[in-house]
């Protein structure tokens, strides 16, 4: 694989692998260390590369694993989703746009008290928007564990939602 090839194929999935890396370890310096270190990886191991059927599934669960090993040697715990995806417009009014910016934090908040597996599930199907199989393949997961985590952590985020929205909690 030249050079020219690996950056074609890895370019468009840089930023989506920094999303990933952030939401799990939530500070962008080392989120950005991982997707360095997934590159380096990556461009290491290009001659290899031939064989993986889904590249970006493949560099996604490398991320993933370099992330855990990172955390665990730090001993700290997944985090939240960061705000790359505030979907806050500063052309509103400031009363509009403090309550959206207290509304995404909510959700942030109720995100990262889900289940890690929930968690990553719903990241990957809602935020990242990719396929059932993909999700397996990157969180080595069954097809019904997929399925499960993905309604599991959805209903209990809806649940949380609710419950802030009728009882200002």
């Amino acid at each position: 694989m030249t050079m020219k090839d690996f950056t074609r194929q890895i370019t468009p999935i840089k930023n989506r692998l920094f999303r990933f890396a952030m939401r799990m370890m939530d500070n962008a310096a080392e989120a950005e260390d991982v997707v360095q270190e997934v590159l380096i990886k990556l461009w290491n191991g290009r001659g290899e590369l031939k064989g993986v059927k889904n590249l970006e599934a493949w560099s996604i669960r490398l991320t993933r694993n370099l992330s855990v090993d990172k955390m665990r040697s730090k001993h700290a715990k997944t985090a939240s989703l960061n705000e790359e995806f505030d979907a806050v417009s500063e052309a509103q009014n400031p009363a509009q746009f403090t309550e959206s910016k207290d509304t995404i934090e909510q959700i942030h908040q109720l995100i990262q008290a889900l289940p890690e597996k929930q968690r990553l599930v719903l990241q990957l199907r809602d935020i990242e928007e990719l396929s059932y199989k993909e999700i397996m393949e990157i969180l080595d997961l069954s097809m019904n564990q997929v399925k499960v985590n993905l309604f599991r952590g959805r209903q209990s985020l809806k649940a949380a939602i609710l419950k802030t929205v009728d009882y200002g909690l």
